[in-house]
């Protein structure tokens, strides 16, 4: 559990050039310390020992005998809640997979939200790169397009229900998805493009694709998808009510009242400046 590729199985031979130590976490009932062997088959050995409460305060910012309220859900890293939930466990007579399937993904109210939010990100913006392009900003027209083209791989990442990597990992975690090897190859094809109109037409096939992904995982009713003019422009922009659809399976108050005032999503954005768990609070206080 914790930092490190390994964890997630992307570690590579370029891995072990710093912070490969023969690693493991023990859990103990209360503080110990213990004596351990400095070295393990020829690497340094890093063993650390934490309680289990101890070690979710200090990843998550988050007491484990408590469920997550929905505020704690929208502001821990989602790079956390994976790095927390991945990995090893070679032995248990603690209850920490029982903490840990607390946090296997997100609760579903709370998936449908997130998902709302990520197609709102996406839809309001695609008309945009048409729009830049038709005054001759292609470099500002493709800039649009590869945010586009991030959008929508977390959206894959949410309608497969896995979490998504930082930065580094979040390319190869995405080919890895169910979904990976069918959409890759359509989103690297809006990449590729060198103007505004083939661009438009390579975002319209993976707004699809992805749209598609939805409907074959039955998460709501069929969505139909559909083509829009937004203000009669000659840009042309794929559409489906998957808000709509997702907003109507919605039962918790909580969640309801977030999308009824926006849907603002998690604050990703925001974690990249407000980064720390101690910042947490922070993010805490916006969402009120």
């Amino acid at each position: 559990m914790g930092r490190g590729s390994e964890v997630l199985g992307f570690d590579d031979e370029m891995s072990t050039d710093h912070n490969c130590e023969a690693r493991v976490l023990l859990f103990t009932e209360a503080p110990a310390e213990l004596q351990v062997p400095a070295e393990f088959e020829g690497r340094a050995a890093s063993v650390e020992v934490h309680t289990i409460r101890e070690y979710f305060r200090l990843q998550l910012g988050w007491d484990p005998v408590l469920v997550p309220t929905l505020a704690e859900w929208l502001t821990f890293p989602e790079s956390g809640l994976l790095m927390t939930t991945a990995g090893a466990v070679f032995h248990d007579d603690l209850g920490l997979q029982d903490v840990r399937d607390q946090l296997t993904y997100y609760p579903d109210d709370l998936w449908r939200y997130l998902m709302i939010a990520a197609w709102w990100r996406v839809h309001p913006e695609l008309n945009l790169t048409g729009r830049a392009g038709y005054v001759g900003d292609e470099l500002g027209s493709a800039l649009i397009g590869a945010h586009l083209v991030q959008d929508l791989m977390r959206l894959c990442f949410l309608i497969e229900r896995q979490y998504a990597p930082y930065s580094k990992w979040f390319g190869t975690a995405f080919s890895r998805l169910p979904c990976g090897p069918s959409i890759g190859p359509v989103l690297r094809d809006v990449l590729r493009t060198t103007t505004w109109q083939d661009r438009e037409e390579a975002l319209a096939a993976a707004y699809r694709a992805v749209g598609e992904l939805h409907n074959e995982r039955a998460i709501t009713a069929p969505v139909e998808l559909g083509i829009e003019q937004l203000w009669e422009r000659p840009f042309k922009v794929v559409w489906g009510d998957f808000p709509g659809a997702l907003a109507a399976g919605i039962q918790d108050p909580g969640v309801r009242r977030l999308l009824d005032r926006w849907p603002v999503g998690g604050i990703e954005q925001l974690r990249e400046l407000l980064h720390r768990v101690q910042d947490r609070r922070q993010l805490v206080a916006l969402l009120e």
